[in-house]
């Protein structure tokens, strides 16, 4: 039904074009200068890719999921881990500051290579690769390109295996061409901030968002229409490269720690978590409790707990 009445919307105001258009670029310009950049631009094959660098010790790689930006991690997690490891939290291209990358950005392998290159600017050495999500591919697709030199994995609520079905209308809608030249604008121009605060928060449950989580992350930064466009393509465009991904994960030789609540409803444990830790050979599966999707804010201890095993088990403790 919101699907449908946001078709009946759209050509209703098909004549309007210039002003959604306007309406959208003015919310964009808040949102970027309310939500500038907290880290380094670098330069990686004519790409910006914005780099959240703090702390000291072993290379941590931080990989944001779908809609998000560095500004996930920043919150509070950074701050929890920079006092033994130097974190390193990326926004994957097309998202966040990091620049689009063409239609090839759409693979998490061609993502993990850019953003692997990104770290060697920054002297990067055998790091820990932390995904949450939609990250938790662009993290074992890094392990998967560069298994020599990736200490470890560690996946977090990780959208990893091929799902059944599709993702609902919503996803389908924005991802066609006519979602992406129509709908993504009005999303964009006319969206409430309570209406956007209230679908962050479902991603916390069953717990509730953080206090302070919305003003920081920043939404407006997601709904601007490109990293909008971008997003909905990657997000649809995933399962065909999880599925070639798949058969290659048994290979992965460093160790993988798997970290995933039993409550999550946006990437479901048992199509997702627990048949990964069987194909793994070098897996350790941490299933929470009651815990969501978020369980770097809502159960931050076990996520850290889950990096300084594999820290141990990469000789880097």
């Amino acid at each position: 039904m919101a699907v449908s009445l946001l078709i009946a919307g759209t050509l209703a105001l098909g004549g309007c074009g210039a002003a959604v258009s306007q309406r959208a670029a003015d919310r964009e310009a808040v949102a970027e200068t309310s939500y500038p950049p907290t880290g380094q631009l670098l330069t990686v094959e004519g790409h910006t890719i914005h780099a959240h660098v703090e702390g000291h010790g072993p290379d941590l790689i931080l990989i944001h999921g779908a809609s998000g930006s560095t500004r996930d991690f920043t919150f509070s997690f950074v701050e929890r881990m920079k006092g033994r490891y130097r974190v390193i939290a990326f926004d994957r291209p097309g998202l966040g500051w990091s620049d689009d990358i063409g239609p090839d950005g759409v693979s998490p392998l061609v993502q993990a290579d850019l953003l692997r290159k990104a770290a060697e600017q920054l002297g990067v050495k055998r790091p820990i690769v932390l995904g949450h999500s939609y990250g938790a591919a662009v993290a074992l697709a890094w392990g998967l390109r560069d298994p020599g030199q990736t200490a470890a994995i560690v996946t977090v609520s990780g959208a990893v295996m091929p799902w059944p079905g599709d993702l609902g209308p919503l996803y389908s809608l924005t991802a066609s061409s006519f979602g992406q030249a129509a709908v993504v604008p009005l999303i964009s121009a006319f969206v409430s901030p309570d209406r956007a605060e209230k679908v962050v928060g479902q991603i916390f449950a069953p717990q509730a968002m953080p206090p302070g989580y919305a003003d920081y992350f920043g939404v407006g930064l997601s709904l601007r229409r490109e990293s909008f466009r971008i997003n909905a393509r990657q997000v649809t465009g995933l399962k065909p490269y999880l599925k070639l991904m798949q058969p290659n994960y048994a290979k992965l030789p460093m160790p993988v720690e798997i970290l995933h609540g039993d409550a999550d409803q946006v990437v479901p444990v048992e199509i997702h978590a627990r048949p990964l830790g069987r194909l793994i050979p070098n897996a350790h599966v941490t299933i929470l409790p009651g815990i969501g999707h978020m369980p770097h804010h809502v159960a931050p201890e076990a996520v850290a707990a889950a990096i300084d095993r594999a820290a141990v088990r990469a000789g880097l403790r």
